[in-house]
């Protein structure tokens, strides 16, 4: 939920050992030039990065664009990974520069009302059941919200990362990513309190 965000990596670093593990030999592979890992790469992402980049952007035809400029920087220069974070830190931190440059080239956006409507892919059916309508009631709420607001909903919420991965992605001290989160949660229980319920905060 979204009251217990910070902790979430915390808790959840035991389960996702195993996999970071895996992207840090796909990144290895990929500086040597392997065309088979970025692809697997690329497939493991291209859903994740969607979904946030969407959230972001607000502008459904500016997404694939940034996507892929993402994923690019990743074949084009995957040495900058040092291996101080993990693997989906580093490629989210790209991807949200990579939005803020797009956003900044273009006009006011069009707002795509599917967007909170993607479920996380990370979720098993079962798991994703009980979430999904949250979700979209929350997503239809975070259209209200500035991008870097939705950036930390929707990392905390949708990508279950922790305050210190979310600092490290948008590049900012873990105390403004509280307060972002703190401002978003009240604009948001304004908004969706009636449908969620009191006790949901």
């Amino acid at each position: 939920m979204l009251r217990r965000g910070g902790d979430i990596g915390e808790r959840r670093s035991a389960v996702v050992q195993p996999l970071a593990l895996d992207e840090t030999r796909l990144i290895a592979r990929i500086v040597g030039r392997d065309l088979r890992a970025f692809e697997q790469l690329y497939r493991i992402y291209h859903p994740r990065l969607s979904r946030f980049l969407i959230n972001i952007l607000r502008r459904p035809h500016l997404v694939e664009e940034a996507l892929n400029d993402t994923l690019m920087v990743v074949w084009r220069r995957p040495e900058a990974f040092n291996g101080t974070s993990k693997v989906s830190t580093w490629i989210f931190a790209i991807a949200y520069r990579t939005a803020l440059k797009a956003r900044s080239r273009h006009d006011e956006p069009v707002e795509d009302p599917q967007a909170g409507f993607r479920a996380s892919p990370d979720a098993t059916p079962e798991q994703d059941l009980g979430r999904r309508q949250l979700q979209e009631i929350l997503a239809t709420a975070m259209g209200q919200l500035s991008p870097e607001h939705r950036a930390v909903v929707d990392l905390t919420y949708f990508h279950e990362a922790g305050y210190r991965e979310i600092a490290e992605i948008l590049d900012c001290p873990v105390g403004t990513v509280k307060t972002r989160m703190h401002h978003a949660r009240r604009h948001l229980k304004g908004m969706v309190a009636d449908q969620i319920g009191p006790d949901w905060w």
